[in-house]
């Protein structure tokens, strides 16, 4: 097999000079050879070994494929394996694989070119957690068969609820008793235990069983029925629990903080208004999911769903318990209390007794300044079921009665909304007493040395003496009258007498004020320069003096003037803007169809409805949108739901976004929360058992909450759901839908694969689509059956039975009977020969025997559907004698 191809010198080779020989190979067997090539150089003889292998293939394959720690997502994910041919010839590979964990082994078999790899792609589902351990057994050419062992981890995705401090599971959150108007907080740490990112999202279910919204638990049976008839149940409990973050993303093993904040607040009502013993109980639950986890309901549409599916849901409820106290602070005395009659300079003490009647929660007060009252202290802290007195003093800075409403206003905490985690202290609550007290002036004895004239009872800012008691004078016309403890002063009633009153001025305008006689002792002009007075007596007008270096100039009055008039004008515009402002307000308040703004009797109150009160067929498909900050509770979802549903559309959809609104729509970037309210789903499509070579559809269902438009998009490359359409929808706001989901295949299995959605072109789920492609089949009702004679007919009538064909399946079956044994004239015979059975129907064949001579009592049938099973069937003729 080796041949050498060489030219010998005839002379000796020179220095520097080479001699090329060729050796070739051509084996005629398959085993490999050695020879060996003798070269003779002068007088050395040197042997070259000549060694010659036939073609083989060096396959080499991984022995282990480690999926990892995985969660369980209803999703098909992948691994590849390189098998390797380090030789020179090709080698055939065939994977074989008996269990039913691996969804798919692609391909199953081949053939590794030399020197090239071959990649091989292994794919598990998701579906439930599991540990998954499974073998593979590869036959590799030229090294027999090699074990592949396939390893994964399948978790569940789990949420866990731990306390702030103790790093423990914690079931309940206890706020305890709370004041009406604060709040009180707790953190809590939310604990992703999983290998992968968790999106997650808070609702508080308002409408759980168990559930407690303002209730007295400590009351008897029959009043709390009773209050329930009373109270308004239609309360927005998402503004009692705030839950700071409400959605969020973490990390594997991570772990976060979440403060929640209990504000209660009481009922509004007839009897709870003034009931001030009221206690109201809270019970609540909240619930912490993952985004998109909206299963439970999308199951409900599909019953098609596994039942994993249903028994693991990831999702963890935290109970939360308060109550929400009223204050309860009593006054002794009070609520009005009196201080005696004192004189100006002097001052008058009340010692008050403030009382906490709550035996749950201590109570801080601070008094609040009024005038001529002095409190001490004006502020401090009652223990629960403890008094504390304090003293008010009645301090008169003038002279009068005094009526003051003393403010004492409650201190606590109070949320802010824009930092939960550090409450503020706020005034939540306050209280009022009534202070009376009289203030009298000391009466004194006025001493005249001169009496420049006649003193008026009252004097003007200028006046030098005020006569006292004059509440005990007499009436005086036109004379001079004596008071009782006040010195002999003379009183007239000018403006009702002319007795002094100069001739020349007895015609004067009546417009002309008075001066009192006693002003001109220190002043040199009236105050105000452009209004004339005159003298109380004589009606002289009055004397004015103008200091031209300190006077306005008539150019600076008009320029005050200007100015006063322009803020005067200024102010009356901010005035009437808000008034307009006001006006439109209102109007937009009752510009509905709902309230034509109708103002209610006196006494009468509007009824509270409900949405409830509604018929679904006339609820408004404009729904408020939900506030970034407050929480989802389980009945607004549901309410959104219900109304979702109602607005089911298909075949109208677009399958791109072609108007403004929906292009600037769909490409929103939605939160956490805005995810949480679309419903696309079954996340299983389980199609059961299904033929090959049929067609058969289910739905998936697309349910948009939202009040902005969504773009779906379906990515599907699996060979057996080609068929499935349309792959893109826009789906309206407040809008059902669904896609047909078409299965078809020509390949006996099992089948488990997974295809993806995009929700505005960035948000992704998947979809595991589960069936079972079995061959068709009929079945027989009975595989041997007895012909038996029928009572009272003759001798040689015929025997005739009946049996019943099956199709389980979901594919018209197609078949033929045909007889088991060969005979020239069969006795027996059956009726239809040949026909079909739809999918899930039946089919009544007849069997007939015919008595005859040397009739065989047996026969034998074959039931042979198309492209499907073969089935025996045996009959008997049980022939008796009659006589």
């Amino acid at each position: 097999q080796f041949k050498l191809i060489v030219e010998n010198p005839e002379k000796p080779i020179a220095s520097g000079l080479q001699l090329k020989a060729f050796v070739e190979y051509y084996p005629d067997r398959l085993e490999d050879l050695e020879d060996k090539l003798i070269l003779l150089v002068d007088d050395d003889v040197v042997d070259i070994p000549l060694l010659g292998f036939i073609p083989y293939c060096s396959l080499e394959i991984e022995s282990e494929i480690d999926f990892g720690q995985v969660i369980a997502s209803n999703k098909v994910i992948s691994k590849e394996i390189t098998i390797a041919n380090h030789g020179s010839s090709s080698g055939v590979f065939e994977i074989s694989y008996d269990g039913v964990v691996l969804a798919s082994i692609t391909p199953a078999s081949g053939v590794v070119k030399p020197k090239s790899k071959r990649t091989i792609r292994v794919d598990i589902c998701t579906d439930v957690p599991r540990v998954i351990k499974e073998v593979m057994k590869v036959e590799l050419e030229g090294r027999g068969c090699t074990e592949v062992w396939v390893k994964a981890v399948v978790v569940e995705q789990v949420l866990k609820v731990l306390g702030a401090s103790c790093g423990k599971v914690v079931e309940c959150i206890k706020f305890g008793p709370v004041y009406f108007g604060t709040s009180k907080t707790e953190q809590i740490s939310l604990y992703n235990k999983s290998p992968e990112n968790m999106d997650w999202v808070a609702v508080l279910e308002d409408n759980a069983i168990g559930g407690e919204m303002g209730t007295d638990l400590q009351r008897s049976t029959d009043a709390v029925l009773q209050n329930l008839s009373l109270k308004n149940r239609d309360v927005d409990v998402s503004t009692l629990i705030l839950c700071t973050p409400n959605q969020g993303t973490l990390l594997p093993y991570e772990k976060s903080l979440v403060t929640l904040c209990f504000s209660p607040e009481k009922f509004k009502g007839d009897f709870e208004l003034n009931d001030s013993s009221l206690k109201q109980d809270y019970v609540l639950f909240l619930r912490f999911e993952i985004v998109g986890n909206r299963g439970g309901y999308l199951q409900a549409l599909d019953n098609g769903a596994t039942a994993a599916t249903r028994n693991h849901p990831r999702h963890v409820d935290l109970a939360l318990t308060g109550s929400g106290v009223p204050v309860m602070v009593t006054f002794n005395p009070g609520p009005e209390i009196n201080f005696m009659d004192c004189y100006l300079g002097e001052q008058t003490e009340v010692l008050c007794t403030l009382k906490n009647e709550s035996d749950s929660l201590p109570v801080i007060f601070s008094f609040c300044k009024a005038a001529h009252f002095n409190i001490s202290p004006e502020k401090g802290k009652i223990k629960k079921k403890s008094a504390k007195d304090v003293m008010i003093s009645f301090s008169p800075r003038q002279i009068g009665t005094f009526k003051m409403k003393q403010v004492i206003d409650i201190i606590g905490k109070g949320v802010d909304k824009n930092n939960l985690h550090d409450l503020k202290t706020i005034s939540f609550h306050q209280l009022y007493l009534s202070l009376i007290g009289v203030c009298k002036a000391k009466r004194k004895k006025i001493l005249f040395t001169i009496n420049p004239g006649l003193t008026p009872v009252v004097s003007n800012a200028t006046g030098q003496f005020v006569v006292d008691g004059t509440e005990e004078c007499t009436d005086a016309a036109r004379g001079a009258i004596h008071c009782t403890d006040a010195p002999p002063v003379a009183m007239l009633k000018s403006a009702q007498t002319q007795i002094h009153t100069h001739r020349i001025n007895r015609n004067c305008k009546d417009d002309a004020l008075v001066a009192f006689p006693n002003d001109r002792a220190t002043s040199m002009r009236p105050s105000e320069w452009d209004k004339k007075y005159r003298t109380i007596f004589t009606k002289t007008e009055r004397y004015n003096f103008i200091d031209p270096e300190f006077a306005y100039t008539d150019c600076e009055r008009l320029s005050v003037e200007a100015h006063k008039k322009y803020y005067d004008n200024f102010i009356a515009s901010l005035r009437q803007r808000r008034l307009e402002k006001d006006a439109t307000r209102e109007f937009d308040m009752y510009n509905n169809p709902v309230s034509i703004g109708i103002k209610p009797g006196e006494g009468l109150k509007s009824p509270n409805i409900s949405i409830t009160d509604f018929p679904k067929e006339k609820l408004q498909l404009k729904m408020p949108p939900l506030d970034d900050d407050c929480l989802l509770t389980s009945r607004k979802l549901a309410t959104i739901t219900s109304t979702s549903t109602n607005q089911e559309t298909w075949s109208w959809l677009s399958p791109v976004p072609s108007s403004t609104q929906e292009k600037e729509d769909c490409s929103l970037t939605l939160t956490h929360k805005q995810l949480h309210q679309i419903f696309i789903g079954p996340s299983t499509i389980d199609f059961g058992d299904v033929c090959v070579f049929s067609t058969t559809t289910k739905e998936l269902h697309i349910i948009n909450n939202l009040l902005v438009h969504i773009w779906i998009q379906i990515e599907i490359d699996i060979e057996e759901l080609q068929e499935t359409s349309p792959l893109s929808q826009v789906v309206p706001p407040l809008t059902k839908t669904h896609v047909p989901v078409v299965f078809e295949t020509i390949t006996p299995g099992s089948f488990k694969r997974s295809f993806a959605y995009k929700i505005n072109n960035q948000h992704f789920g998947y979809v595991l689509v589960v069936a079972n492609a079995v061959p068709i089949e009929l079945q027989l009702s009975t595989r041997e059956l007895i012909l038996n004679p029928v009572p009272g007919c003759l001798a040689g009538t015929e025997f005739r039975a009946t049996v019943r064909v099956y199709n389980p399946r979901n594919h018209p079956a197609g078949f033929i009977w045909k007889h088991g044994t060969i005979e020239r004239k069969p006795a027996f015979s059956i009726q239809p020969t040949r026909g079909t059975v739809e999918a899930y129907s039946d089919l009544e064949c007849e069997v007939v025997w015919r008595p005859g001579f040397n009739s065989p009592e047996e026969g034998e049938f074959i039931l042979c559907v198309r492209k499907g099973n073969a089935i025996k069937l045996k009959c008997f003729a049980k022939v008796t004698n009659q006589l």
